[in-house]
């Protein structure tokens, strides 16, 4: 019996060992990803990589180059490292460290919200017409295949100056999925509906047209009024101020979390209706 509980132990301990390093590591890969120092660390990967094959080959000048870079590595770590390191211990210590992911799908999701509020005030008070597809959980690949491929980051300079009349994109649509714009100049299908509100424009219809086929949030300027509306599961939402549009931008992306609980049709009335 002891004999058992001493090799559950060992057993135990290693699995605990591994789990603990693997936090770790998972923990370094998020606070070093979009940093300058991952670059550095693939570099550093690719001298191990040298190294590794000099041993198996038994090429011994280089085997003992990579072993000088060895011995300097872990000083060349201390000093290029520093100002990830330094800002890792001030996270640790605050506890923002422990919450990496979710704190950084926060971020992610008020720099949406933020960029296209802003964005679509902006061309709504100078008359600026724009269509904005939010991707869901449904692909929206098949429509920024129509368009022109941009992928770049979200931002506000960006989406007015592709929606700029006279600009060879203004016309189409653009695709937004996370914080990266797909593709501009896009073509949506219109909705054939005919409960809708007549003088509704191209604009509007596409909105309500591609909210009927799929999870899309789509964003309308209305180019002859500066309104500014929001179409979703084939409703749509008319006369939007700023702060109500990042609300609803907020709200919407709130529900596109994992584990979040379900948000209705009652969405754009501001009635969020949980499952």
């Amino acid at each position: 019996m002891g004999n058992f509980w001493e090799v559950f132990w060992r057993y135990a301990t290693d699995i605990l060992d591994i789990a603990l390093v693997s936090v770790v590591f998972y923990y370094l890969i998020v606070l070093l990803r979009g940093t300058k120092a991952v670059q550095l660390l693939k570099g550093y990967l690719i001298i191990v990589a040298v190294w590794l094959v000099s041993s198996f080959l038994h090429l011994r000048a280089l085997q003992w180059l990579m072993s000088q870079a060895f011995s300097l590595g872990v000083f060349a770590i201390l000093i290029i490292f520093q100002p990830e390191l330094r800002r890792a211990l001030e996270e640790l210590g605050s506890g923002r460290l422990l919450q990496p992911a979710r704190e950084g799908a926060r971020r992610a999701e008020e720099h949406i919200a933020e960029t296209l509020a802003s964005a679509a005030s902006y061309m709504a008070k100078r008359r600026i017409g724009a269509l904005i597809a939010l991707e869901g959980h449904v692909s929206l690949k098949s429509y920024a295949d129509t368009g022109t491929a941009i992928g770049a980051r979200l931002s506000e300079p960006l989406l007015i100056q592709i929606f700029i009349p006279n600009t060879p994109l203004h016309d189409g649509a653009v695709i937004v999925r996370g914080d990266e714009i797909v593709a501009a100049g896009c073509y949506f299908p219109l909705s054939e509906r005919r409960d809708l509100r007549r003088g509704l424009g191209t604009r509007h219809r596409a909105a309500v047209g591609l909210s009927e086929l799929s999870d899309a949030l789509v964003l309308v300027v209305s180019e002859e009024t500066g309104n500014i509306s929001l179409a979703y599961q084939g409703l749509l939402e008319e006369g939007l101020g700023e702060e109500q549009l990042r609300e609803r931008i907020r709200e919407w992306l709130r529900e596109r979390r994992p584990r979040a609980s379900g948000m209705r049709r009652g969405f754009l009335r501001g009635t969020l209706t949980r499952e």
